[in-house]
């Protein structure tokens, strides 16, 4: 009877010192891995596909990260959260960037000068599209025209806003917020006039029009540059959408496109910024971004750092000068 009363206090400290190194060794695992955050955009979107892939390569293939991917609205809650620490990386327009930067966000005066660029994704340019057979061919035929700009509060619409504003037809036309699908409908019905499409080519919606009708795109960058967008908002850039993208269209179209950007927040460290940049942009971590969506067919070390006009993060700069870029006085 003694001895088993002597025997169950030993049994019990043992239980409870296995727990206490377990628990000891448990939390060694956790100090040596770093967990950061990525803010994507919407299932099935664009920002998400670049997002999870990139999160998911560098989980792999670096050591001591795990990157997780999180949903998101896009641009302007990434560049949010990326603000405030909540995620770590994030996809982010360079337009919200340069806005943001400079507190002119559509109601919102606060300036985000935590997030810094990495690098150059992919473009979204502009489509601008009508009927062949409506007589329109040059954009300042729109006026007094009804246009589907896409659904309110989208960047896209807030996009053809800037364009508009720009070439001096925001007051002069109708702007109809409705999406891209329901505006290919509604052109081929002869609803609308014109659609703006923003989104990489070649874009469903533009493909659905165009199979129905023969249509026509205007030459936007042609209309921009007579204006005052590149000065109002010089995140924008030239891009050539080539003959034959669309049926029909046996024609370059210049139009202008925004960059979507990788971004960083500030208190990412210079060698984690640089370290990850060195694996995306390695052949084989271009091939595999290329698996994950064709936009990715863009990203390269030759584009790496255009559509970029905000300060980049140190570790980005150090990575892309090695690559014998030169970065401009706004990327610095």
């Amino acid at each position: 009877m003694i001895l088993n009363k002597m025997c169950k206090p030993a049994r019990t400290l043992t239980s409870i010192t296995l727990v206490a190194v377990t628990t000891l060794g448990t939390g060694m695992a956790h100090a040596q891995t770093e967990r950061l955050a990525f803010s994507g955009g919407p299932d099935g979107g664009t920002f998400q596909y670049f997002s999870n892939g990139i999160a998911t390569r560098l989980s792999r293939t670096m050591a001591g990260v795990e990157v997780s991917n999180m949903a998101s609205a896009g641009s302007v809650e990434n560049l949010r959260r990326v603000n405030s620490r909540d995620a770590d990386f994030g996809i982010v327009y360079s337009g919200d960037m340069y806005l943001g930067l400079t507190g002119k966000l559509t109601n919102d005066t606060r300036k985000y000068r935590n997030v810094q660029a990495m690098s150059y994704l992919y473009g979204a340019p502009a489509h601008l599209i009508v009927l062949d057979g409506s007589g329109i061919t040059d954009v300042a035929q729109l006026a007094g025209k009804n246009i589907a700009v896409g659904p309110a509060g989208s960047g896209a619409a807030a996009s053809a806003q800037r364009f508009f504003e720009g070439v001096g037809l925001w007051d002069k036309i109708t702007p109809q917020y409705i999406g891209y699908n329901q505006g290919a409908s509604a052109l081929g019905d002869r609803q609308i006039d014109a659609l703006w499409v923003f989104a990489g080519f070649p874009n469903a919606s533009v493909i659905q029009a165009a199979s129905s009708n023969k249509i026509r795109l205007l030459q936007v960058n042609e209309a921009a540059e007579k204006g005052t967008l590149f000065n109002d908002h010089p995140y924008y850039a030239a891009v050539t959408i080539p003959a034959g993208t669309y049926a029909n269209v046996d024609y370059d179209v210049v139009t202008i496109q925004d960059s979507a950007l990788w971004v960083a927040g500030r208190h990412l460290s210079e060698e984690k910024v640089r370290d990850s940049l060195q694996e995306i942009y390695s052949s084989d971590g271009l091939k595999f971004m290329s698996s994950v969506s064709q936009a990715a067919k863009s990203m390269s070390i030759d584009s790496g750092i255009m559509g970029i006009v905000t300060p980049m993060h140190d570790g980005a700069k150090t990575f892309w000068t090695e690559q014998g870029k030169t970065l401009t006085e706004a990327q610095q």
